[in-house]
């Protein structure tokens, strides 16, 4: 395969694949000059010279996502970013043996720099203490109107079935450059384990064992801060994550699935409003919009449950409705927003008069694009895979159902497993057909296959009886299409 190197400030390489010019970042600086070299000594290598070097490398096999690693020879529990100080906030837990043979563990808060990856500070907790949560949370109220590290801990005893001590700590980034260390500001004890935290419109919200609780920031006069219990809500099992949006909370219990909260500012209270009634077992929680929310449990498969605000009686406004299975296959721990790629905001994948409510309609030949207002999702699992979540419209899935359905009939799995009953939701309790979820993977196979194989598949979408008197889709219709869809993420 011959490939075009482009050296300018941000070197790329350009190569053709199935047909289709693609282009792949590479991780240096500025390149000015570039030619071949081939030496004994340095063999199939590239001379790359900037302004002020030159340096003799090669270029790894082409990938989309270049990853460094630092060893940071600890467990790494948890991990924050305060972009203000440009600092990480990391829990680790280190493990060592002592005199006696015992094998010892220390929980550490450490600091290290964003961009270089240093650890600047630590602060070592107390014996038996181990980190469990960390939020980035600034506080109504505080005279300093910064951000602090906020961090959970337990305090972990072979003689207790589940931690009756715990602590909140609360961390100020000091200094500047080199010099910058983690400064504890205060701290609050707690009885039971902190699984989870959330900033909470200028307040930290606290998972502690069965209880949601709710803490606000307090100054004395002689400028003491503290924090100061607010409210709660109790009736769960263990609250292991939480979210929010506005005054609404959403918490994924240990087995009693996701529940639904409400922050009553005026009353000081916090209710329950609606709940799933099914017993999924969570290992994380995220926000889809304002009524709907994605949850992954422990037999690796994902799930979407929506609020229903309109209904009539107090019984089906009181139950969140499962909208969405799909099996994964792998053990999610995580949500976030974001994306793997830079967003494009032109006019060519965005629909500038949408408004807030708006779909974006998909015509037989516009392109994919997310429905407005909506926000990518990361996950990440236990495995190391990070997979992206994209919200779509009714149209745009009906249409990604199709292509996902053609493809099933063209491309078989290795060893000849069924597409539909490897992504069933199946767990200990339940079974059913993977609904409301596209496999992208799936989908952007397509791009891969030889031509005669992408010709089938076509053939397969323009006679499974649903194109409502629209034109056929031609195999460039289609590849169009969905390298739209790739360049999302």
């Amino acid at each position: 395969m011959t490939h075009v190197f482009a050296a300018c400030d941000r070197p790329t390489v350009i190569y053709s694949n199935n047909n289709k010019l693609l282009y792949s970042n590479i991780n240096s600086k500025e390149v000015n000059v570039m030619c071949p070299f081939d030496s004994e000594s340095f063999p199939e290598c590239l001379a790359l010279s900037s302004e002020e070097e030159l340096t003799i490398g090669t270029v790894d096999d082409i990938q989309k996502l270049h990853i460094q690693t630092f060893h940071l020879n600890e467990w790494a529990r948890r991990i924050a970013h305060e972009p203000e100080s440009h600092t990480l906030g990391v829990l680790t837990v280190s493990f060592t043996v002592d005199d006696t043979g015992e094998e010892v563990d220390q929980g550490f808060v450490r600091l290290f720099d964003d961009q270089t990856f240093e650890v600047l500070h630590s602060y070592r907790l107390d014996p038996f203490e181990t980190p469990s949560s960390v939020v980035v949370c600034p506080f109504s109220g505080d005279s300093s109107s910064g951000s602090y590290f906020v961090v959970g801990t337990a305090y972990i005893h072979e003689d207790e079935a589940e931690p009756h001590q715990g602590r909140i700590l609360v961390f100020a980034v000091t200094g500047i450059h080199g010099e910058r260390k983690l400064q504890l500001v205060t701290e609050k004890e707690v009885k039971g384990a902190v699984y989870c935290l959330n900033a909470f419109n200028g307040k930290v919200l606290a998972g502690v064992n069965s209880k949601a609780q709710l803490y606000k920031w307090s100054e004395t006069t002689d400028n003491e801060k503290e924090l100061v219990s607010e409210c709660g809500h109790y009736g769960h099992t263990l609250v292991l994550y939480m979210e929010s949006r506005g005054d609404f909370i959403v918490v994924g219990d240990l087995m009693k699935s996701v529940s639904l909260l409400s922050y009553k500012q005026l009353d000081g209270t916090i209710e329950e409003i609606a709940k799933d009634l099914n017993s999924n077992w969570m290992s994380a929680l995220g926000i889809v919009d304002d009524d709907t929310y994605i949850g992954s449990e422990t037999d690796f498969n994902l799930f979407t449950v929506q609020r229903n605000s309109g209904a009539a009686s107090d019984e089906e406004r009181g139950r969140l409705e499962t909208v969405g299975e799909f099996h994964l296959g792998e053990f999610v721990n995580r949500f976030r927003y974001g994306s793997l790629v830079m967003q494009n905001n032109s006019t060519s994948t965005q629909n500038p008069a949408a408004g807030p409510t708006d779909m974006v309609d998909v015509g037989e030949q516009a392109p994919i694009v997310p429905a407005a207002q909506s926000q990518s999702m990361l996950f990440g699992t236990v495995s190391g895979m990070i997979g992206v979540i994209l919200p779509i419209t009714k149209d745009q899935y009906s249409f990604l159902l199709r292509v996902q359905q053609a493809l099933t009939q063209v491309v078989k799995g290795v060893g000849g497993f069924s597409h539909k009953d490897w992504r069933m939701f199946e767990n200990r309790r339940s079974m059913a057909e993977a609904r409301n979820f596209i496999d992208g993977d799936l989908v952007e196979s397509f791009l891969d296959l030889p031509k005669p194989q992408m010709m089938k598949v076509v053939d397969k979408l323009n006679n499974d009886g649903m194109l409502d008197g629209t034109d056929q889709f031609t195999v460039e219709d289609l590849t169009l299409r969905i390298e739209e869809l790739a360049q999302l993420h």
